[in-house]
């Protein structure tokens, strides 16, 4: 199906969602997480009327970037390895990412003005996934105050692929309520009004929990080349 009629079908899903949870649609925008498909296709997504694309890596971003321009905005929505700071800053608009010191100290030092990052935490608590546990997230966010060049505009998770809506509720509920507890701390350098949570699986969950970002990518944009969770 093309991107057009995916995006409706998505958006008539979101404004249903919304008006039965008393939520403003335009509290919301949708990433087109463009990982597995290609730059074509990435492009009938903008064409669409998408404004956000997202990428998981730094190779595959850059060579979306130069076939599409830097229109879109840009998110980086994957695991971020120090090493790789230097080739995406100043060339996305958003890292999903952080979840360490070490990574926080490469992107101040790379960076020559404020980069809008979200913290990740692994709400779910599965091995497998990155992020910081509910307990590390208010120390690490005190201790970002050294790096003049993070700005925390809000958390990330990822919920379990599985049937079990509550327990996909449970970790969006979760991430909204640290969010609350860090804005309650009003840190300047940390505003932290933007929760990036649920995927093509789970999005209507995301939006009834107050979701701000959802990304999007295999209900959007399709699958080439055989990824998942997306």
């Amino acid at each position: 199906m093309d991107v057009q009629t995916q995006l409706r079908h998505i958006n008539e899903e979101i404004i249903e969602v919304c008006k039965k949870s008393g939520r403003n649609r335009e509290e919301i925008s949708i990433i087109a997480v463009t990982k597995y498909v290609t730059p074509e296709r990435a492009k009938e997504a903008l064409d669409a009327g998408i404004v956000h694309l997202g990428e998981n890596r730094d190779d595959e971003l850059l060579r979306k970037q130069e076939i599409l321009g830097s229109d879109p905005v840009w998110h980086f929505i994957g695991s971020l390895q120090s090493r790789k700071v230097k080739n995406i800053i100043g060339k996305v608009a958003y890292i999903h990412s952080l979840d360490r010191l070490s990574l926080a100290k490469e992107i101040d030092k790379r960076a020559s003005s404020a980069v809008d990052c979200f913290v990740q935490v692994n709400t779910s608590m599965e091995p497998s996934k990155h992020g910081l546990t509910r307990e590390e997230v208010v120390p690490f966010l005190k201790e970002l105050k050294s790096f003049p060049n993070i700005r925390v505009v809000g958390l990330m998770t990822m919920a379990p692929h599985t049937e079990d809506e509550e327990q996909i509720r449970s970790c969006f509920r979760l991430l909204r309520t640290l969010r609350q507890e860090v804005q309650a701390l009003k840190l300047p350098y940390a505003p932290c009004h933007e929760l990036s949570m649920g995927m093509s699986n789970d999005y209507k969950i995301a939006v009834e929990e107050g979701a701000t970002f959802i990304r999007i990518g295999s209900s959007l944009v399709g699958n080439q080349t055989g990824g998942a969770n997306s």
